[in-house]
């Protein structure tokens, strides 16, 4: 696929890929990639968890470099007076700076003590005549920033205050302040309201006016027709397709997977629900200032089912998640296994009772990331491998070898660091830990956040064998589509409290945003940003 399409939009080609490739210890991860970028065009890269998007973009903003293959990128005029594409080899991340490149990752890439002005201009900051830091004039020029990105957050603001989507779009405002030619967005909506996706949206529109070129990585395929023009396709290391952002979902899903999938959201539901295996009762929190993060929360969870949670910002499902599994205390109420009260604030009494949290934050909460998969695997039953002070690394790894061919792994070996898989296999390692306890109810919380199509419908066909197994599912998601198609009943929190519990068949998207939006005595609610993706929930 190397070469000039003189078809596609936007103007001048300013970068190109021919031929790349990249290998890791056991792994292939880019075999022979081309695709192009021009001024004032969306490019959106798609493809599978591990098809070798991130070890693209790696490449293109100087964290790798290829081991085959070239990168030309528009140099403006060359010394020889010519113009246009010359080759680069980019070996650092100012060496991308130079050329014009500015990426946005899916792991953000901030400093938590310092302000939001201070992150924004980190290493760039403007200087006085004396040479001294010009610390009203970066203020200003990040007020700016965040203004441009609808962020009301001053930026004196430390960023460890930031809950993950506001961290996000400190990301795209310091993205912004570049001023970039070639914009590299790596799955940039995971973790924005329905609201900042739109204003992302627009902002990417007036860069493409502008004569930005910009290359898109989205999970969500509705995106790509709302806002791309070319989509290059990605499987197993190798650039498959290259088709235009109007291709129908169904072609784009086969395409990236290299099969149909018939079904997106496949739930077995069960005929009737077994007894209850969770029961919540009375559940009430306050905050450091005084008011409630949840009140008076109480349901229950019966064995075979999946129970979804939906909300908006700040209704207070992760912390009502949290608070069940004992990583934060309570206030009032009580958390009932089996009908026997659970200790608050006791991680390791609600492990024993049969309870497991996948976390919405995988890396920073889920994961040892610079430990092995078997270590990861089996670190939750490490007590049951453990005699007379020694590990059974022989039944670790058989049992960690055993989940992970479950799962589907995608590895070179036990061995592998975490850190190297990609999000999709990490995640199937958060959830993969619980299936070696005798775990009886699951906590998901965004269990498929920043996952391609593929690896979502194994999530969820795994969803479906611990149901199936007499086992049950909490299962918080800010998508919408996925709680209403894989859960058997929604309840749906707002500012703190149970707004409303539906059955399947009558939870549609416009009865959940009703009860979400509903106020709580004596207040109003002028919320209209739908489901959210903030980690403050």
């Amino acid at each position: 696929m190397t070469g000039v399409n003189d078809d596609v939009p936007g103007g001048r080609e300013l970068l190109r890929v021919e031929g790349v490739t990249k290998s890791f210890p056991g792994v292939r991860a880019l075999d022979g990639v081309d695709m192009s970028l021009r001024a004032g065009e969306v490019h959106v890269l798609l493809g599978e968890n591990g098809a070798g998007k991130s070890t693209l973009i790696k490449m293109l903003s100087g964290a790798h470099r290829p081991d085959g293959g070239r990168i030309l990128a528009d140099g403006g005029h060359a010394a020889d007076g010519s113009a246009g594409l010359r080759e680069v080899h980019i070996r650092s991340a100012q060496d991308a700076e130079r050329l014009g490149i500015a990426t946005i990752y899916q792991e953000f890439n901030l400093v938590p003590g310092l302000t939001v002005a201070e992150n924004i201009f980190l290493g760039r900051q403007p200087r006085t005549a004396l040479g001294l830091v010009d610390r009203k004039t970066m203020r200003a020029r990040a007020a700016e920033l965040l203004a441009r990105v609808r962020l009301d957050v001053s930026p004196n603001t430390p960023v460890a205050e930031l809950g993950i989507a506001r961290l996000q779009m400190v990301e795209i405002a310091k993205a912004l302040s570049l001023k970039a030619r070639i914009l590299i967005m790596d799955e940039p909506t995971a973790v924005l309201t329905s609201e900042e996706v739109e204003t992302l949206f627009g902002l990417v529109r007036e860069l493409r006016e502008a004569g930005v070129g910009i290359i898109f990585i989205t999970h969500h395929l509705e995106e790509i027709g709302a806002l791309g023009d070319r989509v290059t396709v990605l499987r197993d290391g190798r650039s498959v397709a290259e088709v235009p952002a109007g291709t129908d979902e169904d072609e784009l899903i086969r395409l990236m997977v290299g099969r149909d999938i018939a079904e997106q959201y496949p739930r077995e539901r069960p005929e009737e629900p077994g007894a209850p295996l969770l029961r919540v009762r009375g559940l009430s929190r306050n905050g450091p200032k005084g008011g409630p993060v949840f009140q008076d929360i109480g349901f229950e969870v019966r064995a075979g089912e999946v129970v979804g949670v939906a909300g908006l910002v700040g209704a207070g499902r992760t912390e009502v998640a949290r608070a069940i599994f004992g990583v934060d205390a309570y206030d009032a109420g009580t958390v009932e296994i089996d009908g026997k009260e659970l200790a608050r604030g006791d991680v390791r009494a609600a492990m024993r009772a049969g309870l497991g949290l996948v976390p919405e934050d995988r890396k920073g909460q889920g994961l040892l990331l610079d430990a092995s998969l078997q270590d990861n695997l089996t670190l939750a039953r490490l007590h049951r491998d453990t005699r007379g002070g020694l590990v059974d690394r022989g039944a670790q790894r058989r049992e960690a070898t055993r989940v992970a061919g479950q799962l589907k792994v995608r590895m070179s070996g036990l061995g592998q660091s975490v850190r190297t898989l990609s999000g999709g296999n990490q995640q199937k390692i958060v959830i993969g830990k619980w299936l070696l306890t005798d775990t009886r109810l699951l906590i998901l919380d965004e269990p498929t956040r920043g996952i391609d199509v593929g690896a979502k419908v194994e999530i969820y066909q795994l969803i479906n064998e611990l149901t199936a197994s007499g086992r049950a599912v909490l299962m918080i998601s800010s998508d919408l589509p996925e709680v209403l198609g894989m859960s058997d009943r929604v309840l749906v929190m707002s500012q703190g409290r149970l707004a409303g519990e539906l059955a399947a068949a009558e939870a549609t998207q416009d009865a959940v945003m009703e009860l979400a939006l509903q106020a709580a005595p004596g207040t109003t609610n002028n919320d209209e940003s739908a489901m959210e993706g903030s980690d403050v929930h």
